[in-house]
């Protein structure tokens, strides 16, 4: 699954760092910790690696 917008591929980043270890857990904040909570490595790292070129900053509201 990509990600929608920079925002989240950067929180997916983030969110595997501190899985990994290479980061506290205690420095994750919002959308990032709950990421690192309820996904695997395997999900985060399909999110953070979406090219983020082509995407949005933020994703709009439907």
């Amino acid at each position: 699954m990509p990600a929608q917008s920079q925002a989240q591929q950067k929180a997916a980043g983030a969110a595997l760092s501190a899985k990994r270890g290479d980061t506290k857990k205690s420095e994750l904040k919002g959308a990032s910790k709950s990421m690192e909570r309820s996904m695997s490595e395997k999900e985060l790292k399909d999110l953070a690696e979406t090219g983020g070129k082509k995407l949005p900053i933020r994703k709009k509201s439907e």
